[in-house]
């Protein structure tokens, strides 16, 4: 993305590897999923801005 010329694009997908190497998963799918929150993923949903 950088080599691209596209800094927004680049800040959104290390945003959700931030995620996926927090959880290993993306926790805001849980519920749609039938997936349980762990605690950590639940306070992690919590925070503002935790979403997209």
């Amino acid at each position: 993305f950088t080599r691209l010329g596209n800094e927004n694009n680049l800040q959104f997908e290390l945003k959700h590897k931030e995620i996926i190497d927090r959880f290993g998963r993306y926790p805001h799918r849980n519920e749609i999923l039938g997936r349980k929150s762990t605690p950590e993923e639940i306070e992690f949903l919590k925070q503002p801005g935790s979403s997209f």
